[in-house]
């Protein structure tokens, strides 16, 4: 296995994640001065995903706390791509004797992975529950052929 530049690897082997996008600035500690707001931003732009597969199926699960699931999209490109993408827009004003402040903050994320031969796009559901984003892509369960041989004498 080669190593790229980046220290990312390369293989010819297939590889879900090869679409991530690079990011100069993973592994940078937050600053101590970011207001909260800033923080809960950039916990959405720097949104991870888990891939499970079994069995059955592929299993994508986004921990998304505080976004609502009209906020987000699930989508299937050409070429089997997963898409799943959101963004958050966030207004807190506050008001006194002396003066208004309103603070505004926004985020986007986007992953996208390139789903296996067998993975049976027409049928991807999506659930959100809790905060977490839960997309199932069933997969073609292929049955072994048994043919049965008749035995001569």
């Amino acid at each position: 296995m080669a190593l790229s530049l980046f220290g990312g690897r390369r293989s010819n082997v297939f590889d879900p994640f090869s679409l991530d996008i690079w990011d100069p600035f993973e592994g940078f500690g937050a600053l101590a001065n970011i207001p909260s707001s800033a923080r809960e931003t950039t916990a959405i732009a720097n949104t991870r995903i888990d891939w499970k597969e079994t069995p059955e199926a592929h299993i994508f699960k986004a921990d998304l706390p505080g976004i609502k699931k009209e906020e987000v999209k699930v989508e299937v490109e050409d070429g089997r791509i997963l898409q799943i993408s959101g963004e958050r827009s966030r207004e807190q004003e506050e008001k006194n004797d002396k003066w208004h402040r309103v603070e505004r903050s926004s985020g986007k994320f986007m992953r996208r992975f390139r789903l296996p031969e067998n993975a049976k796009l027409d049928q991807v559901k999506a659930a959100m529950e809790n905060g977490v984003l839960t997309v199932t892509v069933p997969k073609e369960v292929k049955r072994p052929d048994v043919k049965t041989i008749d035995i001569s004498g």
